[in-house]
Protein backbone atom coordinates (compact mmCIF):
# COMPACT_ATOMS: atom_id res chain seq x y z
CA UNK A 1 0.00 0.00 0.00
CA UNK A 2 1.02 3.39 -0.14
CA UNK A 3 0.45 6.32 2.16
CA UNK A 4 1.21 10.21 2.30
CA UNK A 5 1.50 12.17 5.67
CA UNK A 6 -0.36 15.22 6.32
CA UNK A 7 -0.05 17.72 9.01
CA UNK A 8 -2.57 20.37 9.04
CA UNK A 9 -1.90 23.80 11.09
CA UNK A 10 -3.82 26.94 13.37
CA UNK A 11 -7.24 27.03 12.05
CA UNK A 12 -7.43 24.47 9.33
CA UNK A 13 -8.02 22.05 12.42
CA UNK A 14 -11.10 23.10 12.99
CA UNK A 15 -12.19 20.86 9.41
CA UNK A 16 -10.82 17.74 10.70
CA UNK A 17 -11.54 14.97 12.59
CA UNK A 18 -10.72 14.71 16.29
CA UNK A 19 -7.90 12.05 15.76
CA UNK A 20 -6.40 14.31 12.79
CA UNK A 21 -6.16 17.59 14.81
CA UNK A 22 -3.07 19.13 15.92
CA UNK A 23 -1.02 15.95 14.42
CA UNK A 24 1.03 14.41 11.53
CA UNK A 25 -0.75 11.41 10.33
CA UNK A 26 -0.95 9.23 7.43
CA UNK A 27 -3.79 8.23 4.70
CA UNK A 28 -3.79 5.68 2.18
CA UNK A 29 -3.02 7.33 -1.39
CA UNK A 30 -5.36 4.49 -3.69
CA UNK A 31 -5.81 6.83 -6.70
CA UNK A 32 -3.91 9.62 -8.59
CA UNK A 33 -4.90 12.72 -7.03
CA UNK A 34 -3.90 16.84 -6.70
CA UNK A 35 -2.96 17.76 -3.61
CA UNK A 36 -6.31 19.90 -3.76
CA UNK A 37 -8.52 16.96 -4.12
CA UNK A 38 -6.91 15.25 -1.23
CA UNK A 39 -7.01 18.51 1.16
CA UNK A 40 -10.60 18.78 0.01
CA UNK A 41 -11.15 15.23 0.37
CA UNK A 42 -10.58 15.55 4.24
CA UNK A 43 -12.41 18.40 4.46
CA UNK A 44 -10.82 21.84 4.24
CA UNK A 45 -12.06 23.85 1.41
CA UNK A 46 -8.87 25.34 -1.17
CA UNK A 47 -10.35 28.76 -0.25
CA UNK A 48 -8.67 28.34 3.22
CA UNK A 49 -5.25 27.03 2.23
CA UNK A 50 -2.68 29.80 1.14
CA UNK A 51 0.82 27.79 1.37
CA UNK A 52 1.69 23.78 0.54
CA UNK A 53 4.70 22.42 1.39
CA UNK A 54 5.60 19.43 -0.04
CA UNK A 55 8.84 17.32 1.20
CA UNK A 56 9.84 20.99 2.58
CA UNK A 57 9.04 22.75 -1.12
CA UNK A 58 6.01 24.97 -1.69
CA UNK A 59 3.51 23.45 -4.34
CA UNK A 60 0.35 24.70 -6.00
CA UNK A 61 -2.70 23.07 -6.43
CA UNK A 62 -2.05 20.97 -9.18
CA UNK A 63 1.02 19.23 -7.19
CA UNK A 64 0.42 15.24 -7.86
CA UNK A 65 0.76 13.72 -4.70
CA UNK A 66 3.24 10.38 -4.92
CA UNK A 67 3.84 8.14 -3.03
CA UNK A 68 5.60 8.57 0.92
CA UNK A 69 4.81 12.68 0.49
CA UNK A 70 5.22 14.49 3.84
CA UNK A 71 2.52 17.39 3.25
CA UNK A 72 2.17 20.43 5.54
CA UNK A 73 -0.49 22.91 4.83
CA UNK A 74 -0.81 26.32 6.27
CA UNK A 75 -3.68 28.91 6.57
CA UNK A 76 -3.43 32.62 5.53
CA UNK A 77 -1.17 34.51 7.24
CA UNK A 78 -1.41 38.24 8.10
CA UNK A 79 1.80 39.15 9.85
CA UNK A 80 3.72 37.52 7.89
CA UNK A 81 4.99 38.05 4.00
CA UNK A 82 4.40 34.99 2.33
CA UNK A 83 4.78 35.97 -0.81
CA UNK A 84 7.99 34.30 -1.90
CA UNK A 85 6.69 30.85 -1.02
CA UNK A 86 3.44 31.98 -2.51
CA UNK A 87 2.65 29.01 -4.99
CA UNK A 88 -1.65 28.62 -4.73
CA UNK A 89 -2.40 32.50 -5.63
CA UNK A 90 -0.65 35.83 -7.47
CA UNK A 91 -1.26 37.36 -4.12
CA UNK A 92 -1.90 36.34 -0.65
CA UNK A 93 -5.89 36.75 0.61
CA UNK A 94 -5.34 39.90 2.42
CA UNK A 95 -8.00 41.89 -0.19
CA UNK A 96 -10.43 43.24 2.00
CA UNK A 97 -13.27 43.11 -0.07
CA UNK A 98 -16.40 40.85 0.53
CA UNK A 99 -19.20 39.20 -0.65
CA UNK A 100 -21.42 37.04 1.87
CA UNK A 101 -24.02 34.21 1.58
CA UNK A 102 -27.09 34.70 2.65
CA UNK A 103 -27.58 34.04 5.94
CA UNK A 104 -24.91 36.52 7.16
CA UNK A 105 -26.89 39.33 6.86
CA UNK A 106 -26.57 40.95 10.24
CA UNK A 107 -23.08 40.43 9.55
CA UNK A 108 -22.76 42.27 6.51
CA UNK A 109 -24.51 45.24 8.42
CA UNK A 110 -21.64 45.11 10.32
CA UNK A 111 -19.04 45.06 8.22
CA UNK A 112 -20.60 47.79 6.37
CA UNK A 113 -20.56 49.94 9.36
CA UNK A 114 -17.53 49.34 9.72
CA UNK A 115 -16.45 50.86 6.47
CA UNK A 116 -15.39 47.35 4.74
CA UNK A 117 -16.50 47.14 0.78
CA UNK A 118 -19.57 44.14 1.33
CA UNK A 119 -21.59 42.64 -0.95
CA UNK A 120 -24.82 40.94 0.26
CA UNK A 121 -28.09 39.62 -1.01
CA UNK A 122 -30.75 37.67 0.43
CA UNK A 123 -31.27 36.24 -2.77
CA UNK A 124 -27.85 35.23 -3.97
CA UNK A 125 -27.97 32.31 -5.36
CA UNK A 126 -24.68 29.44 -4.84
CA UNK A 127 -23.43 30.28 -8.89
CA UNK A 128 -24.06 34.08 -8.26
CA UNK A 129 -21.66 34.04 -5.21
CA UNK A 130 -18.92 31.96 -7.05
CA UNK A 131 -18.69 34.16 -10.04
CA UNK A 132 -18.93 37.41 -7.73
CA UNK A 133 -16.11 36.32 -5.65
CA UNK A 134 -13.93 34.94 -8.67
CA UNK A 135 -14.09 38.16 -10.66
CA UNK A 136 -14.26 40.61 -8.73
CA UNK A 137 -11.52 39.11 -6.11
CA UNK A 138 -13.79 39.33 -3.35
CA UNK A 139 -13.01 37.33 -0.21
CA UNK A 140 -16.21 34.50 0.01
CA UNK A 141 -17.90 34.77 3.29
CA UNK A 142 -20.35 31.65 4.47
CA UNK A 143 -20.74 28.84 6.10
CA UNK A 144 -21.30 26.53 3.56
CA UNK A 145 -18.14 24.43 3.17
CA UNK A 146 -19.06 22.65 -0.36
CA UNK A 147 -19.40 26.04 -1.67
CA UNK A 148 -15.69 26.76 -0.66
CA UNK A 149 -14.73 24.10 -2.51
CA UNK A 150 -16.06 24.68 -5.91
CA UNK A 151 -12.76 25.63 -8.10
CA UNK A 152 -13.59 29.06 -9.27
CA UNK A 153 -13.54 30.60 -5.98
CA UNK A 154 -9.63 31.50 -4.57
CA UNK A 155 -10.72 33.74 -1.65
CA UNK A 156 -12.91 32.61 0.69
CA UNK A 157 -13.33 31.97 4.29
CA UNK A 158 -15.72 29.67 6.14
CA UNK A 159 -17.50 31.27 8.67
CA UNK A 160 -17.27 29.35 12.59
CA UNK A 161 -19.18 31.37 14.80
CA UNK A 162 -23.16 31.43 14.83
CA UNK A 163 -23.53 34.54 16.72
CA UNK A 164 -23.46 38.03 14.09
CA UNK A 165 -21.66 39.29 16.74
CA UNK A 166 -19.13 36.80 17.79
CA UNK A 167 -18.81 36.83 13.62
CA UNK A 168 -18.06 40.12 12.98
CA UNK A 169 -15.02 39.21 16.10
CA UNK A 170 -13.94 36.05 14.05
CA UNK A 171 -13.82 38.31 10.46
CA UNK A 172 -11.70 41.00 12.37
CA UNK A 173 -9.44 38.85 14.53
CA UNK A 174 -9.14 36.56 11.01
CA UNK A 175 -8.34 38.98 8.72
CA UNK A 176 -6.01 41.40 11.14
CA UNK A 177 -8.65 44.00 9.96
CA UNK A 178 -8.36 46.02 13.39
CA UNK A 179 -6.41 49.21 11.83
CA UNK A 180 -8.29 49.34 8.69
CA UNK A 181 -11.79 50.40 10.37
CA UNK A 182 -13.49 53.46 9.36
CA UNK A 183 -17.02 53.55 11.89
CA UNK A 184 -19.99 55.00 9.68
CA UNK A 185 -17.54 54.55 6.80
CA UNK A 186 -20.27 52.25 4.28
CA UNK A 187 -23.85 52.48 3.62
CA UNK A 188 -25.67 49.25 5.49
CA UNK A 189 -28.70 49.49 3.27
CA UNK A 190 -26.21 49.66 -0.06
CA UNK A 191 -22.77 49.70 0.36
CA UNK A 192 -22.27 52.75 -0.91
CA UNK A 193 -19.71 55.20 0.40
CA UNK A 194 -20.90 57.51 2.94
CA UNK A 195 -19.23 61.24 3.57
CA UNK A 196 -20.32 64.02 5.60
CA UNK A 197 -23.00 66.59 3.97
CA UNK A 198 -24.07 69.96 4.73
CA UNK A 199 -27.63 70.31 6.24
CA UNK A 200 -28.65 72.76 3.38
CA UNK A 201 -27.98 70.69 1.35
CA UNK A 202 -30.61 67.75 2.39
CA UNK A 203 -32.74 69.73 4.63
CA UNK A 204 -35.86 68.60 2.64
CA UNK A 205 -35.25 64.94 3.32
CA UNK A 206 -35.62 65.53 7.03
CA UNK A 207 -38.46 64.82 9.27
CA UNK A 208 -39.63 67.87 11.44
CA UNK A 209 -38.07 66.84 14.71
CA UNK A 210 -34.63 65.58 13.00
CA UNK A 211 -34.36 69.07 10.96
CA UNK A 212 -34.65 70.75 14.57
CA UNK A 213 -32.07 68.97 17.30
CA UNK A 214 -29.46 67.59 14.60
CA UNK A 215 -26.99 69.60 12.67
CA UNK A 216 -24.56 66.55 11.79
CA UNK A 217 -25.34 64.66 8.79
CA UNK A 218 -23.61 62.00 6.47
CA UNK A 219 -25.54 60.88 3.06
CA UNK A 220 -24.30 57.53 1.02
CA UNK A 221 -22.82 58.68 -2.06
CA UNK A 222 -24.95 55.97 -3.98
CA UNK A 223 -28.52 55.46 -2.70
CA UNK A 224 -28.83 58.70 -1.17
CA UNK A 225 -29.83 57.37 2.45
CA UNK A 226 -29.17 60.23 5.41
CA UNK A 227 -27.34 59.67 8.45
CA UNK A 228 -27.38 61.60 11.95
CA UNK A 229 -25.94 61.18 15.18
CA UNK A 230 -28.56 59.63 16.62
CA UNK A 231 -28.50 56.81 19.08
CA UNK A 232 -27.28 54.82 16.09
CA UNK A 233 -24.08 56.35 16.34
CA UNK A 234 -23.71 55.85 20.03
CA UNK A 235 -24.24 51.95 19.59
CA UNK A 236 -21.75 51.91 16.83
CA UNK A 237 -19.16 54.21 19.01
CA UNK A 238 -19.97 51.26 21.76
CA UNK A 239 -19.09 48.38 19.09
CA UNK A 240 -16.04 49.98 17.87
CA UNK A 241 -14.55 50.04 21.00
CA UNK A 242 -15.40 46.46 22.14
CA UNK A 243 -14.00 45.13 19.06
CA UNK A 244 -11.09 47.39 19.16
CA UNK A 245 -10.68 46.18 23.37
CA UNK A 246 -11.20 42.73 22.36
CA UNK A 247 -8.42 42.51 19.65
CA UNK A 248 -6.19 44.14 22.24
CA UNK A 249 -6.37 41.05 24.77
Amino acid sequence: MSYVALRFYAELNDFLRDTQKQTRFKIELNRRTSVKDLIESLGVPHTEVEVILANGKSVDFNYIVERDDDLSIYPMFESVDVTPILKLREEPLRDTHFVLDCHLGRLARYLRQFGFDTLYRNDFTDDELADTSARERRILLTRDRNLLKRSIITHGYCIREHDPRKQLDEVIRRFDLRNQIIPFGRCTRCNGIVEAVNKEAIEHLLEPKTRLYFDEFWQCTSCGQVYWEGSHVKHMLKLTDEVLNSESR
